[in-house]
C-alpha cells in the first residue's frame, strides 16, 4: 500500500525552435502544465498536459487552479493498494474528476490529464509496473510529419527536411486560403510519392469544404480532420455524406459524449485521439477503442508542444492500441529547444519510433532544474 502525501502544480512554458501556426492558434512556447505527486515512501509521479481552449474550453491557469483547489486535494491520503486499484479508479473516472469533487460540465479533460498520467507514474513505479502491461510497437510503426500552415521560406524548409528524413506521410495546416496549386506545390517539394493529410482546425465553413474538399482530393489529400467548426456536426455530417471523403473528427471530440455523438450523426470517418485532450491515457485507450468498434478509424495525434513525459505515454498508447492507423508526436527537441525529461523521445529518420522507454511507470524522469527554469506559476498541497 502507498499513499499520497503531496501535490505541486507547475505552470511551464517551454520555448520553441520555430514559431508553429495553423488556422485556430499561432505558438511560440508550450504553454504546460505539469502535475507532481509524491508518496508515502518518497516516490514521486509526474504527468503533463496542454489546455487549450479552443479544443476542451480550458485555459492553462484555470486548468492549474483547478486541480490545485478542486481536484488534487481529494487525492490527499489517498491509498491503493495495487496498480490494478488504480486502473480501476481511472477507468471508473473515465477521463474526468468524480463527479462529487468537480461538475461533470465543466471542462477538464486536459487537467484531469495529467493526474491520470501522475497516478500512472506514482503508483507504477511503487508497484513497478508500466501503465498499460507490457508495451511493444508494431514493427511497421512510423510517424507522420506535421507542417504548419504557411508559404514563405521556413515552409519550404519544412517539407525539404521531411522529404530528406524519408518521410512518407504529412500533414499540412491549411485553412481557407489554400488552393489546389498549392497542394500541387507542396508535392513538388516533399515528392509526388507522398501521403498527404489535411488539417483544417476548424478554418472553413460547409459551403467553403464542400467546394475545397474534391479539388484538393483529386490533389491527393486523403483525409480532412476538423474542416468545421467543433460544434458542427450536422455540417459534418454532411460533408461525409456528399463528398464520400474521409473527415476526422479532432476538436469536435474529446469525451465519451461527444464521440457516441459523432457515431450516432455519422459525423466523421476518423478521430484523432489527443491524450492531453481525452483525460489521459487511460480513458483515450477506451476511447479509441471505442471508435474502432463503431468503423471509425484511429490517428493517435500529440498537442504541440509535449515533453518526453507525454510522448512516453503516447508510445504506450499506441503499443496497447496496435490498430493506430497514423500516428503524431515524439517531436521532442525538434521542436522544443529544451526538453526537461529524460531519455529524450524524438523520431528518427523515416518517422521511425524512439525505443520504448524501459522501467516501471512512464519510464521517463523530469529534470527538476530544467523545470523550474521555465516555471511561470506554482500550487502547492499536502496532507
Amino acid at each position: 500500500m502507498a499513499r499520497i502525501v503531496a501535490f505541486t502544480v507547475h505552470a511551464i512554458d517551454l520555448p520553441f525552435r520555430l514559431k508553429f501556426e495553423h488556422a485556430a492558434a499561432s505558438r511560440s512556447q508550450s504553454e504546460s502544465l505539469f502535475v507532481e505527486l509524491k508518496l508515502d515512501d518518497g516516490t514521486t509521479g509526474w504527468g503533463e498536459s496542454l489546455p487549450r481552449p479552443y479544443v476542451t474550453g480550458e485555459a492553462r491557469d484555470g486548468a492549474c487552479v483547478l486541480l490545485a483547489t478542486h481536484i488534487l486535494p481529494h487525492l490527499l491520503d489517498r491509498s491503493f493498494d495495487s496498480f490494478e486499484e488504480v486502473i480501476a479508479f481511472l477507468t471508473a473516472c473515465d477521463g474526468k474528476a468524480p463527479a462529487d469533487w468537480v461538475s461533470p460540465q465543466m471542462p477538464q479533460g486536459a487537467a484531469w490529464c495529467a493526474v491520470d498520467l501522475a497516478l500512472l507514474d506514482a503508483f507504477g513505479k511503487h508497484f513497478k509496473k508500466p501503465p498499460l502491461g507490457p508495451a511493444k510497437l508494431r514493427s511497421d510503426f512510423r510517424f507522420s510529419g506535421v507542417v504548419s500552415s504557411g508559404k514563405g521560406w521556413k515552409h519550404r524548409a519544412q517539407l525539404l527536411g521531411y522529404r530528406l528524413l524519408g518521410f512518407r506521410e504529412l500533414k499540412l495546416k491549411i485553412d481557407a486560403a489554400t488552393t489546389a496549386n498549392d497542394i500541387a506545390r507542396i508535392h513538388r517539394i516533399a515528392g509526388n510519392s507522398i501521403h498527404l493529410r489535411a488539417d483544417v482546425n476548424m478554418g472553413w465553413d460547409v459551403s467553403q469544404a464542400l467546394h475545397l474538399m474534391p479539388a484538393l482530393a483529386r490533389n491527393g489529400i486523403r483525409s480532412f480532420e476538423q474542416p468545421l467548426t467543433a460544434s458542427d456536426f450536422g455540417g459534418a455530417a454532411r460533408l461525409v455524406r456528399e463528398t464520400g471523403l474521409e473527415v476526422m473528427a479532432d476538436e469536435s471530440f474529446s469525451t465519451t459524449d461527444s464521440l457516441k455523438s459523432l457515431i450516432n450523426m455519422r459525423a466523421c470517418t476518423a478521430i484523432n485521439a489527443r491524450i492531453s485532450k481525452c483525460g489521459g491515457l487511460v480513458a483515450t485507450l477506451a476511447r479509441c477503442r471505442e471508435a474502432q468498434a463503431a468503423g471509425l478509424w484511429v490517428q493517435v495525434g500529440c498537442q504541440v508542444g509535449e515533453s518526453s513525459l507525454l510522448s512516453s505515454a503516447h508510445l504506450h498508447l499506441c503499443a496497447a492500441f496496435p490498430d493506430v492507423r497514423q500516428a503524431e508526436g515524439c517531436f521532442g527537441t525538434i521542436l522544443l529547444e529544451e526538453d526537461p525529461v529524460s531519455p529524450l523521445l524524438r523520431f528518427g529518420r523515416g518517422g521511425r519510433p524512439p525505443k520504448m522507454p524501459r522501467g516501471a511507470g512512464l519510464g521517463v524522469e523530469v529534470d527538476r532544474a530544467s523545470l523550474e527554469h521555465h516555471r511561470s506559476g506554482q500550487w502547492s498541497g499536502s496532507a
